[in-house]
């Protein structure tokens, strides 16, 4: 009977394989400080996104990545709501060589997790009495090519001083 286990059958093989092992939300937020007098208020909202990732590796091959989005959005100077979701996932990557091994955290596992974020994000809002809310698909291979380019500049500009 052949070996169903993927991380099993590219370890043997020499192989790269990656496995999700389990999807979770590690911590969610909502908040609403100035209700209920935020609700009456007519100015133009401004909505900020902050966007974070913390990776672990907890075991032979397998990684913890917390992805966390927060999205806060004034009204004036008031804060109106304050929605934050640490979306989790547990990653098997075995055979991956290191330079590869950051950016499928990075890139991949992250990019996995965002429309579990971005679902209970816009949930939590609409359940919190605000307008629907939709956060924008973010491609992280491009955050992290950006990320890449800044710390090589950066040590660039440290060999030179």
């Amino acid at each position: 009977m052949a070996d169903t286990n993927p991380a099993a059958n590219g370890a043997a093989a020499g192989e790269a394989t990656l496995t999700i092992q389990k999807l979770y939300v590690k911590d969610s937020s909502f908040e609403v400080p100035n209700a209920p007098q935020i609700f009456q208020e007519q100015a133009q909202p401004q909505v900020q996104l902050n966007l974070s990732q913390k990776v672990s590796n907890f075991a032979e091959n397998l990684y913890e990545v917390v992805l966390t989005v927060t999205v806060t959005c004034k009204v004036g100077d008031k804060t109106a709501y304050l929605a934050e979701v640490q979306q989790a996932g547990v990653f098997g990557l075995v055979g991956f060589p290191a330079n590869d091994l950051q950016q499928v955290l990075a890139t991949y596992c992250p990019h996995t997790l965002y429309p579990y974020a971005r679902q209970a994000i816009s949930q939590m809002i609409l359940d919190g009495g605000f307008p629907p809310f939709n956060l924008q698909p973010i491609n992280f291979e491009q955050l992290y090519a950006e990320q890449s380019r800044r710390r090589a500049e950066g040590q660039g500009a440290a060999a030179t001083a």
